[in-house]
Order: C-alpha cells, then sequence, then structure tokens
C-alpha cells in the first residue's frame, strides 16, 4: 500500500454530515460542517448536550465503530479520507491521537497505567524493545505531571484526574499529527488544568501538532489560542475563526455563551 502523504491542512471538512445509532435509531448527528484546521492549529467544538460534538469527532479520529459513520460530504484527514480509508485507515490512526470523553473512567483495570500509555505501540509492534518502552513511559508522565511510579500503578489507584492524564499520555504516545480530544478537562482538578494546555501549546509550538477538541470550556480554548465552532441540533450555528469576529446564524443569537470567556 502505498502511504498517503499528508496535505497543507491536518483536517480539512467540507460540507461533513455524520450520523450515530444502528438500524431504527439511526440519527443525523452532525450536518454540513465545512471546517480548515491547518498544522500547528487549534479548532474548539462546542454546543449543548447532543449537539454532535462526541459524533464528529468519533467520526473523524479512524477509529473502527459500528454506531458512528460519516454519511455525507468530504473529510480529508491528515491526507487521508476519513470516509473511505480503506487500508490507509492504520496510516490515519497512527497520524491521529484520540482521546474519547470515556477513555478516562474506561480504562482497562487489568492493565498497569504504563502498559495503558504504551499500548498502542505494542499493539503495532509487539517485540518493541521494552528498554524503549520504558523510556517512553517515562517521557509521558513527566509531559503529563504524573510520578514516574504511576506506570506500576492500577487505575483503581489513580484520581479521576490522574486517568485522564493517562488517557491523554496514550492518546500522545504515537505523536500524532493531529490530537483529536472529546472533553480533554474531564474531571481535571482546576489546579491541573494547565498541564492538559501546557503539553498541548509544546507540541503544537515545536512538533505542528493541530487540535480538535470537544469542549464548552471557553477558557480552555482561549488559553490554547483555538477558534471555536459551536453545533446546535447537528448544526453550526456560531463560529470564531481564531483572529476573526463571531459568525452567528441568525436566531441562535444565544450561542455567543460559547464564544465567550
Amino acid at each position: 500500500m502505498r502511504v498517503p502523504e499528508l496535505t497543507d491542512h491536518a483536517l480539512r471538512l467540507d460540507d461533513l454530515s455524520v450520523a450515530r445509532g444502528r438500524g431504527s435509531s439511526r440519527v443525523r448527528a452532525v450536518d454540513g460542517v465545512t471546517l480548515a484546521l491547518p498544522f500547528g492549529g487549534a479548532w474548539c467544538v462546542s454546543g449543548p448536550t447532543g449537539a454532535g460534538k462526541s459524533s464528529l469527532g468519533a467520526a473523524l479520529s479512524g477509529q473502527f465503530r459500528r454506531d458512528v459513520s460519516i454519511v455525507g460530504g468530504s473529510a480529508l484527514v491528515c491526507g487521508i479520507d476519513a470516509r473511505r480509508p480503506g487500508r490507509a485507515r492504520s496510516v490515519l490512526t497512527y497520524r491521529t491521537g484520540y482521546l474519547s470523553q470515556d477513555d478516562g473512567p474506561a480504562l482497562d483495570p487489568d492493565r498497569t497505567v504504563g502498559e495503558t500509555i504504551v499500548l498502542p505501540i505494542v499493539a503495532r509492534e509487539p517485540r518493541a524493545d521494552r528498554r524503549r518502552l520504558a523510556e517512553r513511559i517515562a517521557h509521558l508522565l513527566d509531559e503529563v505531571r504524573l510520578p514516574l511510579g504511576a506506570a506500576d500503578k492500577f487505575p483503581h489507584e489513580l484520581s479521576a484526574g490522574m486517568r485522564q492524564r493517562v488517557a491523554l499520555a496514550r492518546a500522545l504516545v504515537m505523536d500524532p499529527r493531529l490530537l483529536i480530544a472529546d472533553e480533554p478537562l474531564a474531571g481535571i482538578d482546576v489546579e491541573v488544568r494547565h498541564v492538559v494546555r501546557d503539553a498541548i501549546l509544546r507540541r503544537r509550538e515545536e512538533w505542528g501538532m493541530a487540535v480538535l477538541a470537544m469542549t464548552n470550556d471557553t477558557g480552555f480554548a482561549d488559553d490554547i489560542g483555538a477558534g471555536r465552532l459551536v453545533l446546535d441540533q447537528a448544526v453550526v450555528v456560531a463560529q470564531r475563526a481564531p483572529t476573526g469576529e463571531p459568525i452567528v446564524t441568525p436566531g441562535n443569537e444565544g450561542a455567543l455563551a460559547f464564544l465567550e470567556v
């Protein structure tokens, strides 16, 4: 298989539509989203519960899921057609780090923190060098400000915020070109939220990593210099580029609350 080349943008969405659910319960979760995200850039997707934020992130991540699928428009993610990735799906999941809103609470209780963090590497390279893996674990624990001793602990021994940081470390372990993070601050105490912010800003500045975050935390969006996209009932009702003015669909002025710090 010829590996698709990277494009000038980490993400290009054109009139994208996403369906959620199966059978008779299937609904249009996202309808007609258009967005361009360059490498090194950031956008935050906000909106009320059920607006389609999580479905959008899941559909773009490359993870195989039967309950979420792209059904209209196009999505080019790190040079790969996310609607029909085919054999390039493995490349898509390599170039894209994905943190779902359930990852922190749902860590495998039978795996240590260290095993959890390097699982994406081991899944691809079962014979990966153990010393190299140990070094990778130590580096990522430091990046998310967890003690080295946490590597040998199990999820039940950690707080909710610490588990969330472990999940973030796992999403970053392959050095993704695009991080898709659904509620990245879930369960994290206010005093250590800067850890997530700093990790994202560092990777954006040093490696040009792009970020698509699903969050209603306008302060976080402001801290990472992100553009804002507001979804409501599956459609975009407001947006603001990182350096631009708000654009609101008539009749949806209430969406400005998701754009203001």
